[in-house]
Formats: C-alpha cells, structure tokens, sequence
C-alpha cells in the first residue's frame, strides 16, 4: 500500500468506483424494464419478482466465498473475472428469448456483483490508510447511489427511443472501460499466506445467507405471517448460528483456518461499524423504497422524471460524504457517524410532512438533507470498521461489512412494505366500484391510478393517492426511528477512534 504514489491511489479507486456504478446501473434499470419485459418475454407476475430475487439471492450468498476467493488468488484477479462475468450476463439478459433464460442471466449477474462489490471494497483497505479512508469511502458510497437516478434516467430513455435490450448492453462499455482502469490502475493483493479452503463454512454461509434473505423476500411480498417465509427465516438463522460455532471451532484449532476470522468482532470499532453501516442503510431504504413511487403514482412523473428528482438526495449524499475525513480526523468517529444519523432522523422527520401537492423544493431540500446524513453515516461507519481489517484479510472481512448490508436491504423492503401497504389498504375506499376491481386497486398505487383513469373515477385517484401518501409517511417514520436507533448506538458504543490493527509490519503481497 506505501509503494503507491498517493495520486495513482485515487486514479485507482476511480477504476473501482467506476466498476461499482456498473453493478448499481443493472438493478437499478430493471425497475424501468419490468412491464417491458412481461411483454417481451411473456413473462408472469412472479418471473417478474424472481428476476429481482434471483439477483438478491445469488448477491447475498456469495459474498463471503467471493472475499475469500479473493485473499487466497488474488483481489485483483477476481475483480477482473468478476467485471468479465458481469459484462456476459448483461449481454445474456439482452439477448434472452424466455424467463428461464432471462432468470438465469440475472443469477449469473448476482454471483459476478457480489465479485466486484466485496473487491471494491476490499481496494479501500489496501490502497488507503485509516486517515484517507473516510473520503475514498464516501467516493465508493456516492457511486454506490449515483445509479439511482441515473438507471432510470437512462433506462427510460432507451426505453422510448430504442430496442428494449439496450438497457443491458449499456452496461458492457462501462465495464470494459472499468476493465482497463483496473487492469491499468489497481496493484494486486492477496493474502502472504493462503487461507484453507473452509469449505463446511462456505456451505453454511451460503445456505443460510440465501435462505434468510429469501425469507425476507417473501415476507415483503406475502406478509410476516406467512409459513414459507417464517421457516426460511428460521432455518437461514439455524444455518448462520451452525455457522458462527463452526468458525469458533475452528479458531479454538491450533492449525484451524477459518472462513471468517471472529477475533474481529472483539473489536467495538469493526462490529459496530458493520452494525451502524446497515442500521444507516434500512434508514434511507425510506426514501429509495418509497420516493420513485411516489413520484410516478402520486406526481404522474415518467420514470425518467423519478430519477432527475431524485437528483438532490445524491447530491446531499456528495456534500456529506466527501469532507468525511476531514470531519472525522477532527471530531473522532463517534461524534461523526451520530451527526450524521441525527441528519438522517432530521430530514426523514420533515419527509413525513409530504402529501400529494406538496413542492418540488420541499421534496428536493429534504431528501438533500436524508443524503448529506447518509454520506456521513456511511462514510464514518464503513470506515471504522474497516479500520480494523489487515490487509491480510481484508477480503473476508470486507465480505462480512458487505453480506450484512444486502441482507438488510430486503428485510429493510418487507419491513417498510409491510407498513406502507397495511396503511395503504386501511385508507383506501374502493367502495362502488364494479365487482373485482377493486383488487387492481388494492394491489399497488399503480394499479388504482390506471383503474381510476381507466374508469374516469377521480374520487378512487383522490382516494388512493392521498391513501399511499399516509401509508409513505409511516414508512418515513419507520426509517426515521432506525435512524434515531443508530445515533443512540454510535453515541454509546462507537469508540471515538479506530485503532486500526494494519501496520508496517504486516506482510501483504502487493505489486503494481
């Protein structure tokens, strides 16, 4: 890490960055594509939610294998394979002729972005010691949220004007460009001594991270009371408890080399940095769960139109995350990553004023304020833990920081979509209208306005619009008291400083 010119970092982590915006583009551009593709590849209601799944599942389960690959081979090696899978499987996608192949595509996709996601982060902790890491982690954290608008953006765009499977290629120029960054940029790394192969703690790992995330899924489509979805969330625990106890087995061994080395979590600053860095995600799943449907169900924006307003919360997102290291190098982690938790609960609690007229400058200014809190939060969070991260192992532990946040995500989605929907459904009047229409209505915002204007009904468009905006606000409210969670955590078990354990002594293998 000290052979590399303090500029030729940054240009590398501009290779990573851009590596990352790729895999964001691709999830976030399929939400602009699902009606075209139920029409293109005849696909039902529930290929259309495993197209999502299916990424979320394969995204989930891989990370650790993919840390792992990556401190026994190579970090550099597997984020090139990586980016190489990526670009086939957006290739796949476009070229599919049928759901199953489309399915497989996005499986495909899932395994080779957990690849590139775990080494991007893992490049944070070889190439930048703990006093840069803060800003080169709200670098990776804004290219982490450009692709919310700009999927949309550009997907509605070649939407309208161009063949539907243009939304997947774009993605390969953009990794061939990344491809030749980081072969050009990125110093390889790898562990001085391969770990073993963990291969009951791989299966264990995989097992219950799929399972629990599949859990999660199916409780925000079907609800929490639903038996498949409880035994998934269950086992996929089970299988996480057996896994934990199998890596302290192997710990305790004198010649055991586990997967996931626990003597981490003894530390205040990776654990609660891994905890805070998740608890901040589900606090701004508020707004990119509920706002893109509220622009398009309850303004009548195109998808398009969603993304170009979601433009001030990326921007606050740059303002909070780019001085974080100069912020934290004066103020200490602690009182950081709370100031920005505080920001978060601030804006969310003026989000739940919204209603159906409200300005686009109310809207703009508020979610500003979500994403300047989110870029500190994450920023002061991320970097804490992985402060504590040699590069020796960084691979792994990256992976740890990085599974815990993707299962997050669908649990923050079933929790808020429960909320959101059970208000939703109490507010909603569908009363006279023709028999069986009214599930239309109560199955989604969208389904109530095509109704209303399919039928000519303003009171059911008032009824439902107003219905959604109550149902989003409680979900704000949701997101505002994880916020509120995660200042009380920071303020009380956060250290002030990282005391990071990666020193001159440490003998990593890394050559331009």
């Amino acid at each position: 890490m000290g052979a590399e010119a303090p500029s030729r970092r940054w240009w590398a982590l501009a290779a990573v960055s851009l590596s990352v915006l790729a895999v964001g583009l691709d999830g976030t551009v399929l939400t602009v594509a699902l009606p075209t593709l139920a029409g293109k590849l005849h696909a039902s209601e529930s290929d259309l939610q495993w197209f999502t799944s299916a990424y979320l599942l394969v995204l989930a389960a891989a990370m650790l294998p993919a840390g792992m690959l990556g401190d026994r081979y190579g970090r550099k090696k597997v984020l090139v394979v990586s980016l190489v899978l990526f670009a086939l499987g957006s290739a796949l996608c476009a070229t599919a002729t049928s759901s199953a192949e489309f399915l497989a595509a996005r499986a495909l996709l899932g395994f080779a972005g957990a690849g590139v996601i775990v080494m991007a982060v893992t490049a944070l902790t070889v190439l930048f010691d703990e006093r840069e890491r803060p800003r080169a982690v709200g670098i990776w954290a804004a290219m982490n949220f450009l692709a919310l608008p700009i999927g949309p953006i550009l997907g509605g765009w070649l939407l309208t004007h161009y063949w539907w499977g243009w939304i997947f290629l774009m993605n390969v120029p953009v990794v061939l460009i990344a491809l030749i960054a980081v072969t050009t940029l990125v110093p390889e790394s790898r562990a001085s001594q391969r770990p073993a192969f963990d291969l009951p703690g791989v299966g264990l790992s995989v097992a219950g991270l799929t399972l629990l995330t599949y859990g999660f899924i199916r409780a925000g489509q079907d609800g929490w009371g639903t038996l498949l979805a409880l035994l998934s969330i269950g086992v996929g625990v089970a299988l996480l408890l057996a896994f934990l106890a199998w890596e302290q087995r192997l710990t305790r061994r004198a010649d055991g080399e586990p997967l996931v080395d626990l003597a981490l979590f003894r530390s205040a600053s990776f654990t609660w940095g891994v905890i805070l860095a998740a608890i901040g995600v589900l606090a701004m799943l508020g707004v990119m769960f509920t706002m893109p449907q509220y622009f398009q169900g309850v303004a009548g924006t195109s998808a398009m139109g969603s993304g170009l307003r979601l433009l001030p919360l990326i921007g606050g997102l740059i303002v909070g995350a780019l001085p974080a290291d100069q912020l934290v190098r004066r103020i200490g982690a602690k009182l950081g990553a709370s100031l920005g938790f505080a920001l978060i609960g601030t804006g969310l609690g003026l989000g739940t004023a919204t209603g159906v007229h409200s300005s686009g400058a109310f809207l703009a200014c508020w979610m500003a304020l979500v994403g300047a809190g989110m870029g500190l939060a994450l920023a002061t969070a991320s970097s804490a833990a992985l402060a504590e991260l040699s590069p020796e192992r960084s691979g792994v532990g990256s992976a740890v920081l990085q599974a815990v946040n993707k299962t997050g995500g669908p649990l923050g989605a079933a929790i808020l979509g429960s909320v959101l929907s059970s208000i939703y459904l109490a507010r909603l009047s569908v009363a006279g209208l023709p028999a069986g229409a009214g599930a239309s209505a109560r199955a989604s915002i969208f389904g109530a306005v095509a109704l209303a204007h399919k039928l000519g009904d303003p009171a059911l468009l008032q009824s439902a619009r107003g219905a959604f905006v109550h149902g989003m606000d409680g979900a704000l409210i949701v997101s505002c008291g994880f916020a509120a969670l995660g200042l009380l955590l920071a303020l009380a078990w956060l250290p002030a400083r990282a005391h990071t354990q990666i020193t001159e002594q440490v003998e990593v293998a890394i050559t331009s």
